[in-house]
């Protein structure tokens, strides 16, 4: 089943340590290799912990960073939902990652540089982990990182009835690398175009799955006024949460993601309005023309209130 961010019957039962990611307003990346670092992320206010054993971690430490990671994991109570970041599917380092977390119930895994064949597969890895850890299965969900190749900014259409996929998010710093560029962002930070076309598409590809689309990291984290604009533009465009790499960023993210009172009184008051009027396809409220599309977006305000 997909899961629709905006209808509460797809959630999760557990509402607490299990927060998937289309409830998570901020998803916080942590070196594998670093329980210093964890244990901090642990104590903060990200909703959703990703346990990273790609990118920031050195190869020549990755074995070290896997025992770290099913350590972690295997804590009792685990306060928050703990997903990790396998290395990529064509590398002999992703099955090592699988083998060595999902024995200790990590609630998700993070495919980077993927494609939805890459995903499928990787489903199909879990099922029999799984099945060898007598672990439910299916238990374990998967966000792809959706646009790091640029064979897979062809591939963002068709990620609709994947088992197990709850939301794509996507990145800049790889698929530069793919293009050779020298850069992704102007000197104002602002996305060079071919990167703002991976964003969208990503955008447009989560929508039409059904799934969470999540919106990627910004490198800068001293930067405040950043910090706040880029979260809220994000939402603003119908991303339903973002990834961050410092502490720093959680909480104007978090910020940026919960609907303010003025945004929740009238979502509500559009809901009631709609409600009080079954069949009818506009209304008006407050001098203003309403119809179905302001009702849909009224929901969405309110399913982000219920994260």
């Amino acid at each position: 089943m997909t899961h629709d961010p905006h209808n509460p019957a797809t959630h999760s039962a557990d509402a607490g340590r299990n927060i998937q990611p289309w409830a998570a307003r901020s998803l916080l990346f942590v070196p594998g290799d670093s329980p210093r670092k964890l244990e901090k992320a642990l104590g903060g206010e990200a909703d959703l912990i990703i346990l990273d054993l790609e990118d920031s971690v050195a190869e020549s430490v990755k074995p070290d960073a896997r025992d770290h990671v099913a350590q972690a994991l295997g804590q009792p109570d685990r306060a928050k939902p703990l997903w990790v970041r396998i290395n990529p599917m064509d590398t002999p380092d992703a099955l090592r990652d699988l083998v060595a977390v999902v024995p200790h119930r990590p609630d998700g895994i993070m495919l980077p540089k993927a494609t939805p064949d890459e995903v499928r597969l990787l489903g199909h890895y879990l099922t029999a982990l799984e099945a060898s850890a007598g672990i439910e299965p299916g238990s374990i969900r998967l966000i792809a990182v959706a646009t790091e190749t640029a064979p897979a900014l062809f591939r963002l259409g068709d990620y609709a009835g994947v088992p197990r996929l709850d939301a794509l998010t996507w990145g800049a710093e790889d698929l530069a690398a793919a293009f050779g560029a020298s850069a992704n962002r102007d000197e104002e930070g602002n996305l060079l175009e071919p990167f703002a076309l991976a964003r969208t598409l990503c955008l447009a590809g989560a929508h039409a799955a059904g799934i969470a689309p999540i919106e990627t990291i910004d490198p800068n984290f001293r930067d405040e006024e950043r910090m706040k604009r880029v979260p809220e533009d994000a939402r603003k465009v119908g991303f339903r949460g973002m990834m961050c790499i410092h502490p720093a960023q959680v909480e104007p993210i978090n910020r940026a993601f919960t609907p303010s009172d003025e945004e929740l009184d009238r979502a509500r008051r559009i809901v009631a309005l709609f409600e009080e009027n079954p069949g009818a396809g506009a209304l008006q409220l407050d001098g203003e023309m309403v119809d179905n599309p302001h009702l849909k977006q009224a929901r969405g305000i309110l399913g982000l209130a219920a994260k």
